[in-house]
This record gives structure tokens, C-alpha cells and sequence, in this order.
């Protein structure tokens, strides 16, 4: 099957050939005022131009399944030299109108702050959604979305992945907050509080927030060596 892609370097836009029927479908979580987000595109071409999707795309012949999510991400938002974590393979036989494609699903999860997002080559625009406003997307789309969501609910009970969304220097509240959302549950702040202090993972760093209308609060940031050498003790993070 031949794909148009753009050169990283040049700029060109070519045409190579690309393994058949194998795509790559990304779900970047991100976090702002209290909200989790998710990053969509707007499909600029095909027949799914107007639409809106996860940051997607072919996988070429001579490229890794790594590489290509790698890839298609800088080529459809600007993102890269990002961590991306393997979901599983979608295959329903009807997922793609035109005919049998496979697409292998990934999730990452960003400090938006640190990423200058825009659209580029096949997209007509990327968007940062919170997950009450998020449009119908297309094929299959949604039920990726919905099982990346459950995947990242287990993996925050389990290791201490949330810190990947906060700004290095956050407060208890914002944690907080951060585990409401993915957690989608209403947590008890003194409760919460004690668990994740007792918990040692957090650096004090002795300062507090500036430029707020409310009482400032007190600021820390997440060490993980701190975490991994807890963890070689015996140490499970457990919410």
C-alpha cells in the first residue's frame, strides 16, 4: 500500500510504501486546572476530513511499531521524543470502512506545558479536550479512548505514573484533584493527604505558591529515586 508522509527534515511531502493494514493510534492524557485532557486531531484529508480522531497513522515498511507512533505523533501535533507506552491491537474486522486494518494502540501522559502542540501534515487542527467535551470520533476510536482510560486507572493504583501530568512543582490539591479525575471518585482530602505523606515519596521543598488569590499552599515534587529505592526494599504504591 502506498502513504504520503512528510520528511522530518526537508519538509517534502513523499510517497513510501507501508506495512498492510497496520496503523498506530495514540492516546496523550494531559492535565490542567483540575481536568484530565486528551489530545485530538482534526482529520484534514480523506474520508474522515472534518473529523475528529486520536493522532493516528500508517506504519511504514522499514520502521519499527515504536518508531512510527514516534513519527506520526511529530507529524500530526509537533510532539516529540515522547514516551509512549504500548496498549494493545484493535482488529475488529469493521473497524475501518475501506477494508481490513489492525492498529496498535498507545498511551502517553504529558506535562502540557513542556509541548508546543500543533497541527501538521494530514491534520487540520490539534486540540486539547477535557473528557466531558469530547466529540464522536471516528472508527473505533472512542472505545480505544475508553479502555486507555481504564488501563490508566489501574496503572496509577498501582505505580506512581500520575506525576507524569503535574507541573514539577505542585501542591497536595492538585494531586488530589489528579486522582479524582482519573479515578473518576470523590476522595476524602485529610485521608488523602495522610496516605500520600505517609508514603515518603514526596520532597517538601519548603516554598509555597505565589500570585494566588486564595491561601498559598505548600509546594513539593516527586522523587523518583526516592521511589525506586523504596521499591528495592519491598516498598508497593498502593491508592
Amino acid at each position: 500500500m502506498i502513504k504520503k508522509f512528510i520528511d522530518r527534515e526537508s519538509g517534502k511531502i513523499t510517497e513510501q510504501k507501508v506495512m498492510n493494514a497496520i496503523t498506530i493510534d495514540c492516546v496523550i492524557f494531559g492535565f490542567e486546572k483540575g481536568k484530565l485532557e486528551v489530545l485530538l486531531v482534526e482529520h484534514a484529508e480523506g474520508i474522515s476530513k472534518g473529523k475528529w480522531a486520536l493522532p493516528g497513522g500508517w506504519i511504514k515498511e522499514d520502521e519499527s511499531i515504536d518508531l512510527a507512533a514516534n513519527r506520526i505523533l511529530s507529524e500530526l501535533t509537533g510532539i516529540s521524543d515522547l514516551y509512549l507506552e504500548q496498549l494493545k491491537a484493535f482488529g475488529d474486522p469493521n473497524r475501518f470502512p475501506l477494508g481490513r486494518v489492525i492498529t496498535i494502540g498507545y498511551y502517553a501522559l504529558i506535562k502540557k506545558d513542556d509541548y508546543d502542540v500543533k497541527a501538521g501534515f494530514t491534520a487540520s487542527d490539534a486540540k486539547w479536550y477535557q473528557l466531558s467535551d469530547i466529540p464522536k470520533l471516528i472508527y473505533d476510536h472512542d472505545e480505544i479512548l475508553n479502555y486507555s482510560l481504564e488501563h490508566l486507572k489501574n496503572r496509577v493504583r498501582q505505580a506512581p505514573i500520575g506525576f507524569n501530568l503535574l507541573p514539577e512543582k505542585f501542591t497536595l490539591l492538585q494531586l488530589m484533584q489528579l486522582y479524582q479525575e482519573i479515578l473518576n471518585v470523590e476522595l476524602d482530602k485529610p485521608n488523602f493527604r495522610r496516605k500520600i505523606l505517609k508514603m515518603k515519596l514526596l520532597v517538601d521543598l519548603k516554598e509555597k505558591q505565589q500570585d494566588v488569590s486564595h491561601r498559598a499552599a505548600k509546594l513539593y515534587k516527586f522523587d523518583p529515586a526516592i521511589y525506586e529505592k523504596l521499591t528495592k526494599k519491598g516498598f508497593n504504591f498502593e491508592l
